[in-house]
């Protein structure tokens, strides 16, 4: 018996349709033995929180390279409280100045990455917060 896998949705929401990242990041994360779910390009809020729920995942990676994270990852996480899914560990990257982290983080959105971040930290990150606020459920048998 082992621990069960951390599940992961990556998301690459809006209209910006350079995915390499959101891709690089999926693999990264299967590499390290987690359940990936990838949605694809050009997924809306309301898209990935219903995926999420459906897939029963403890965490939402986003990748945003448009500009438009300051609405994107606030939507995700109003409409998973919404659906009383608040378990649920909100991250992601791209193009996203120091200032608007900040602000990010303090409406509950966890840590962001930006270029030339490795996959390593990323997976560490992910791996530390389910240690730590994972939620009790079935454990998987390998």
């Amino acid at each position: 018996m082992e621990e069960r896998k951390i599940r992961v949705l990556v998301a690459k929401p809006g209209l910006d349709g350079h995915d390499r990242g959101a891709k690089v990041i999926a693999s990264a994360l299967r590499d390290a033995g987690m359940e990936v779910i990838y949605t694809g390009l050009h997924q809306t809020p309301e898209m990935i929180v219903s995926a999420a729920i459906q897939e029963d995942v403890d965490v939402v990676a986003m990748s945003i390279l448009s500009g438009a994270h300051m609405t994107l990852f606030p939507r995700v996480r109003e409409l998973l409280e919404q659906e009383g899914v608040d378990h649920v560990l909100i991250t992601g990257g791209g193009i996203i100045p120091e200032e608007d982290i900040a602000e990010l983080q303090k409406q509950g959105v966890g840590r962001l990455f930006g270029p030339g971040t490795t996959t390593s930290a990323a997976v560490e990150y992910i791996r530390e917060w389910f240690a730590e606020h994972g939620r009790d459920r079935e454990i998987v048998e390998s």
